[in-house]
C-alpha cells in the first residue's frame, strides 16, 4: 500500500493539514500510522464525514421544542420561545400587550383583571401566535414556501376585525398599497440633519421627515 504525507492529503481534500492529523489521532482514517513524529496515510484514504456542530446543536434543540410542546412543559425553552417570540412580535405590530400579560394569557387562557381597556384584537392575535409558533415547530423539516408563509398569516389574523374586512386580505398578497406621508422620503444626509436638530421631545420619523424649509428654520 501507498502512503502520503499530511500534507499531500490536506491538498487532496482541500483541507488544513491540522484537520487531517486531527482526523489521525481520533481513529477516523483507516489504515493510517505514526512513525517517530509523522503521520503516514494510506493514498486512496476516504475522508471521513464532517458533521456539522451547529445542524446538531439545531436537531437537539428542534426534538426539545417538540417533546416539551408535546407535554405542555413550563417553564422550559417551548414555554420561553412561545412567550417572549408572541410578546415581540406582536410588539412591532402595534399589540398593547405586555410580556407579563402575553404570559398570562399563555398559561392561563385569560387575561386577568385589568384597570385599562385592552383591545380584543390583540387577545386573539396573541393566542393565535400561540398556535403558528406550534405549526413552524411541527414543519421545521419542511422547505419554507409561500404557501406556508401565507398559511401563517391567515392563522394569525383568524378570528381578528382584519378577517371581516372586504380589503384585508387575510392569508393573501394585501390589495391596497402602504400609505405615506405627504413628504418625500429624504436623502441619508437629511435623515441624519432630522436626528441631529430634531427638538427636544418632537419625534420625526427618518423615513417621512419634515420639508428642508422647515429643518433649516430651526
Amino acid at each position: 500500500m501507498k502512503y502520503v504525507s499530511v500534507a499531500q492529503m490536506a491538498r487532496t481534500w482541500a483541507m488544513s493539514e491540522r484537520g487531517v492529523r486531527k482526523y489521525c489521532a481520533q481513529g477516523k482514517i483507516e489504515g493510517a500510522f505514526m512513525q517517530g513524529k509523522t503521520w503516514h496515510v494510506p493514498e486512496g484514504a476516504v475522508r471521513p464525514d464532517r458533521k456539522l456542530k451547529r445542524f446538531t446543536q439545531a436537531s437537539q434543540l428542534l426534538s426539545v421544542l417538540k417533546e416539551e410542546k408535546q407535554g405542555r412543559q413550563q417553564g422550559g425553552i417551548y414555554h420561553k420561545v412561545q412567550v417572549d417570540l408572541t410578546f415581540n412580535s406582536n410588539h412591532l405590530e402595534g399589540s398593547k400587550l405586555t410580556l407579563e400579560q402575553t404570559r398570562y394569557i399563555y398559561e392561563t387562557n385569560t387575561i386577568g383583571p385589568q384597570d385599562i381597556a385592552i383591545n380584543v384584537d390583540d387577545i386573539i392575535e396573541t393566542t393565535n401566535h400561540f398556535r403558528c409558533i406550534d405549526l413552524m415547530i411541527d414543519r421545521a423539516n419542511f422547505t419554507l414556501s409561500e404557501a406556508f408563509i401565507k398559511q401563517l398569516h391567515a392563522l394569525l389574523k383568524n378570528g381578528t376585525s382584519d378577517s371581516r374586512k372586504d380589503w384585508f386580505a387575510v392569508g393573501e398578497y394585501k390589495k391596497l398599497p402602504n400609505e405615506r406621508y405627504q413628504y418625500p422620503r429624504a436623502s441619508p444626509g437629511r435623515r441624519r440633519r432630522c436626528l441631529l436638530f430634531r427638538p427636544k421631545g418632537l419625534f420625526i420619523s427618518p423615513c417621512f421627515p419634515l420639508p428642508r424649509s422647515v429643518m433649516e428654520s430651526w
